[in-house]
């Protein structure tokens, strides 16, 4: 069974490509005995670990990649794995896929203890964002570099779509400079068109390998059932009759403008309490299918309720909404795209009681073109409108799309 394990190797090696990467690839190292690559289903975690493998790793012989979900594992563990190549090859550098899918043993202590028991070998793993370490219970987090990855932002779609070479700009930078982009952003040819193409379908990277818009939708409908029925399931040790409500609650966000949500509203509709529906909206928050927005004045995030709670990207909505035959509401979709830009590239946002949301610095009001600044009027120069339809920014006016540029 070792030999299939090599054979599916040097295949998914040679058959990976090589002409594009995702924005983490730069900056991805596995300079640390342990690191973790996190992020949710579908965002291309397995593509970038082979792609690190082929360019850095494929002629050092002590390397070995291989996935946890390997019928191998029914009966052997990984530390028996990893012993039996150690000893007899001499690799040392082992990339785990899918760590999550481990059914042999705890996952968690098994890594433990081959970190603990071999001091000269690397394991770089990919997980579900449900298996961030600091939930581990083995504390993992202080023995791993985790990196995560988020899916596409608008500038890595533009630049693969239109074969452009636009580099991420700072928050910080946006913010202090954003009419300086007026004339390299808007002068793209058909930025407009690109945008909305990016709204719809843009958040996966799977769908540059088909030109079957069907298939690609079919394959993010996937992506929710594997979260759902296979991530959860085995991670939170749900029973099947209880994963429907969590399928409920996705298409109940794709489906309302956002807003505060009743959860006591959302249990009664589920015939659920109300804290075994707000453990289910942690759960999809955790995995990545919903974000939860909380308020920003003060206390433990912890220990407060969020005030928004939206799905977690908009190509979501749209595969959502699809699949129901529902009409898809323009607001949620420019409020999910800028939050998605915002905290995929690291930036905490909250809910604001003077705008729509805020960071520790800025106001913001989302809407159309015609939106006008009069609810923001008093907060002064930090508090600005974010428009969709419009291509060229004002002061305290930025186009929707420059914040799909952040990472």
């Amino acid at each position: 069974m070792i030999e299939f394990l090599k054979e599916s190797y040097q295949r998914v090696i040679s058959e990976v490509q090589t002409s594009t990467y995702r924005y983490l690839y730069p900056e991805f190292t596995i300079s640390n005995r342990l690191t973790g690559l996190i992020g949710p289903r579908g965002v291309g975690k397995t593509t970038l670990m082979l792609q690190y493998i082929k360019n850095h790793l494929y002629q050092n012989k002590k390397t070995f990649y291989f996935s946890a979900d390997q019928l191998y594992f029914n009966s052997n563990s990984l530390l028996e794995l990893v012993d039996k190549l150690y000893r007899e090859e001499g690799i040392e550098i082992f990339f785990i896929d899918e760590i999550h899918k481990y059914q042999f043993g705890e996952w968690s202590q098994e890594l433990k203890n081959i970190y603990d028991s071999f001091p000269s070998i690397k394991v770089i793993f990919s997980g579900s964002s449900s298996l961030d370490l600091i939930k581990g219970s083995y504390d993992l987090s202080r023995r791993a570099k985790l990196f995560h990855l988020y899916g596409m932002s608008f500038r890595e779609y533009l630049n693969f779509k239109a074969s452009l070479n636009i580099e991420a700009v700072t928050f910080e930078t946006l913010m202090k400079s954003y009419q300086n982009y007026d004339a390299q952003w808007s002068l793209i040819p058909k930025i407009a068109g690109y945008f909305k193409e990016y709204l719809r379908l843009g958040y996966y990277p799977f769908l540059f390998e088909t030109d079957d818009l069907i298939t690609y939708y079919e394959k993010i409908s996937q992506v929710i059932t594997k979260t759902v029925f296979e991530d959860i399931s085995q991670f939170y040790n749900l029973k099947t009759n209880n994963l429907s409500h969590l399928i409920k609650i996705l298409n109940f966000l794709a489906t309302i403008p956002p807003g505060q949500i009743n959860i006591h509203n959302l249990a009664k509709n589920l015939s659920i309490d109300d804290k075994t529906t707000f453990n289910y909206l942690n759960m999809l928050n955790d995995t990545g299918l919903v974000r939860s927005i909380f308020p920003y004045e003060g206390g433990n995030q912890s220990l407060r309720k969020p005030d928004k709670i939206l799905l977690n990207n908009t190509t979501l909505l749209t595969t959502i909404n699809r699949s129901l035959g529902q009409v898809i509401d323009q607001g949620t979709t420019r409020e999910m795209f800028f939050i998605q830009s915002l905290e995929n590239a690291g930036i905490p946002i909250f809910y604001s009681k003077e705008g729509d949301y805020c960071t520790n610095k800025f106001v913001f009001e989302i809407g159309g073109k015609n939106k006008a600044r009069k609810q923001i009027r008093h907060l002064g120069e930090n508090a600005f409108l974010v428009k969709d339809d419009i291509s060229l920014s004002k002061k305290n006016e930025i186009p929707l799309y420059y914040f799909g540029f952040l990472y």
